[in-house]
């Protein structure tokens, strides 16, 4: 498959030069925060999040392919298919994507995307299962964990109170594996939660360490607000107030905590238990 530079949509461009305007805005948007916030766009690595966020319907602004890429079916497809909807189909060297990522063994495929985010009022009780709502998690990697294994259990979407860590960083992009992709996200201030928690519907559950009640314990009618807390601090005071459960997870054995991927994961299959079928 070729692509012609006179074709109405899209363009092709081939760049061999690191210091190429357009790989440094992509560079930007891996190492930047404040750049993605800016101009709304993201990167993410790699054929099948392509695929993914292609089939999702999602705006994508670049799609970078390296050597190896340009002789693959799947990502010709790809780079037909995101030129069809006016993207610039980039044919880099593989230096080239490896200056992009940062990485020694680049994926053979990276993406620019625009962002999606919903907000509060976009949800509807009605129609959900069980959001998961983050209060000011830092790590890239747990959020993209999160956001995986919440497209797992076919939870609603994920709420990022606050100072959470951004959900487009590569790192976490990486981590979810796809999953952002089909997982609706949504960014809010706790005060703005609050408020809209006084209309939630259903129960609202935390993890708490002031907690009295085995998580195994509590009866989980959708629609479920399921509230987890920062890394080391937990749930603030301010959210654990307006819960209507706080639970804990029994342990054994001398580790005094659990990483906040693996809890919020064990939280959502309990809550999600009847609902889950093979």
């Amino acid at each position: 498959m070729e692509f012609k530079q006179n074709q109405r949509q899209g363009a092709v461009k081939q760049i061999t030069s690191h210091t190429n305007p357009i790989v440094k805005e992509i560079k930007g948007l891996v190492a930047q925060r404040r750049h993605r916030r800016d101009s709304g766009l993201f990167v993410a690595e790699g054929l099948k999040l392509a695929t993914d966020a292609l089939d999702a319907g999602w705006g994508v602004r670049y799609l970078a392919l390296g050597p190896e890429a340009r002789e693959n079916d799947i990502a010709l497809t790809a780079a037909a298919k995101a030129k069809a909807r006016g993207a610039m189909i980039l044919e880099v060297s593989t230096p080239v994507l490896g200056a992009i990522t940062r990485r020694d063994n680049p994926q053979m495929v990276v993406g620019v995307y625009e962002q999606q985010t919903l907000a509060l009022a976009d949800i509807n009780p009605k129609d959900s299962t069980t959001w998961i709502v983050l209060d000011r998690v830092r790590d890239p990697g747990n959020l993209g964990t999160i956001i995986r294994t919440g497209d797992a259990v076919g939870a609603s979407g994920v709420i990022l109170i606050d100072d959470t860590t951004d959900p487009f960083a590569v790192e976490c992009v990486r981590a979810t594996m796809g999953s952002l992709f089909h997982m609706p996200l949504v960014r809010c201030t706790s005060d703005e939660f609050v408020a809209f928690r006084k209309k939630w519907p259903g129960p609202v559950v935390g993890t708490h360490l002031s907690g009295t009640k085995d998580y195994r314990d509590v009866k989980y009618k959708e629609p479920v607000l399921l509230m987890m807390g920062n890394e080391q601090a937990g749930l603030s005071d301010k959210l654990a107030d307006i819960c209507s459960e706080l639970v804990k997870i029994p342990q054994a054995g001398q580790a005094d905590s659990m990483n906040l991927a693996v809890a919020t994961a064990v939280m959502l299959f309990e809550v999600r238990r009847n609902y889950l079928k093979l």
